[in-house]
């Protein structure tokens, strides 16, 4: 039985979800509606039920929520000039463009062509830039939702030894930069790293992004190491399937923490979306945070 302490990512976004509805209602006091346009090409499944989710939030929070449902046959020209128009409505504050595009899109020109302001993803090299030199840009969802359920287990980071597994510009870098400015050492491994049992056997906080259903075995881990698994794989059971993380959670006891799949970090992605977009709307009228 599992007896390190467990990271509830679901209450954790229920209490940030309850912050963004407060502070929609004091935008609201002032006449600013936040909003969110969300645009979907194609009819990925799995894309699908991300909108959906995220609309219905947004929706439940308060936000203004904004779709724009297109066809696979969507043309890249067809696509960033919907973007500059919403770049130019007031009435948007953020814009998602739902990752995967299309093969004949290329997903960096699209992005590229976001308004920083609005780029609740994190996603724009301007926002890159600012979180690099710690300057207060948009943070992507999943690094700012690791970092914030850290937070509830983690007093001072100065000086503990942090590994990543993963290189994306999505989640494995953009973490590995937000540990490093609260002063942890940070090591960035992936798949291909050599000794990668060795290098996280150092690991103090341990964040797995690697797309591999149960890479880190218990073995790898010290005791005592807080476990952040960003991991969400669907694999075959006797009796169907399973959603399962990147780390064999039944193997973990010894850790001092770690995040559950599901129900860790998932959930957090959309909060954090949603907080965003709200930190959006200030930022672009200057007004400052709800106390």
């Amino acid at each position: 039985m599992i007896m390190a302490r467990l990271i509830d990512g679901a209450r954790l976004a229920e209490q940030v979800r309850a912050a963004v509805a407060a502070e929609t209602a004091s935008l609201r006091a002032t006449g600013v509606t936040a909003g969110l346009a969300v645009v979907l090409i194609g009819e990925n499944p799995a894309s699908q039920i991300y909108v959906r989710s995220k609309v219905r939030q947004c929706k439940a929070a308060g936000i203004a929520s904004y779709e724009h449902r297109l066809p696979a046959t969507t043309t890249e020209d067809e696509l960033l000039a919907l973007i500059a128009q919403l770049n130019a409505d007031e009435a948007v504050d953020g814009v998602l463009v739902q990752l995967p595009l299309p093969p004949h899109i290329d997903s960096d020109r699209v992005l590229d062509a976001i308004d920083p302001l609005k780029d609740v993803d994190g996603f724009h090299p301007v926002n890159v830039g600012r979180l690099s030199i710690g300057s207060g840009g948009l943070i992507p969802c999943t690094p700012l939702g690791c970092m914030m359920l850290l937070d509830t287990v983690v007093e001072n980071y100065r000086g503990m030894k942090a590994v990543v597994i993963g290189k994306s510009n999505i989640v494995g870098k953009p973490v590995a930069m937000l540990l490093l400015e609260r002063e942890c050492t940070v090591t960035v491994t992936h798949i291909a790293t050599r000794n990668l049992p060795e290098i996280v056997r150092t690991a103090d906080i341990l964040v797995v992004a690697a797309g591999s259903p149960g890479l880190v075995r218990g073995d790898w881990v010290k005791p005592g190491a807080v476990i952040i698994d960003v991991g969400i794989n669907r694999i075959s059971t006797p009796d169907g399937s399973r959603i399962v993380g990147d780390v064999a959670f039944e193997e973990m006891a010894h850790a001092g923490a770690v995040t559950p799949v599901p129900g860790g970090v998932g959930p957090m992605t959309i909060a954090c979306l949603l907080q965003n977009t709200v930190q959006a709307a200030r930022r672009r009228r200057s007004l400052p945070r709800a106390a």
